[in-house]
């Protein structure tokens, strides 16, 4: 359960920085609202997996999931360069996170 909590976490971490280019350094109202909720959603779940999960860990996978989901919708939302250096370096993190979830004992 903690697991699944962590990826919705980093599923809220990539709605919110994703958000933040709507909100136009938040001078758009309803943007900057559901930046903001997603923002805490992100947080408040993340705090939750990690009483079950070690810090080093949730953190990291937390940061990997965000990073490349938002990478992953830059390219296809904003037109983003989708280069094979890219694309490959986007691997690596999720092979990092598929490699801490394996380490980790849940």
């Amino acid at each position: 359960m903690a697991w699944l909590l962590l990826v919705l976490a980093g599923l809220f971490e990539v709605a919110w920085a994703i958000g933040l280019k709507y909100t136009e350094g938040f001078t758009r109202f309803w943007p900057s609202v559901g930046t903001l909720a997603a923002m805490i959603v992100s947080v408040v779940l993340l705090g939750i997996a990690m009483k079950s999960l070690p810090v080093g860990t949730s953190y990291a996978v937390w940061v990997g999931v965000g990073a490349v989901g938002t990478a992953v919708l830059g390219i296809v939302l904003f037109g983003e360069a989708a280069s094979a250096g890219r694309l490959a370096s986007l691997a690596l993190i999720v092979a990092g996170i598929v490699g801490l979830k394996l380490a980790t004992p849940a």
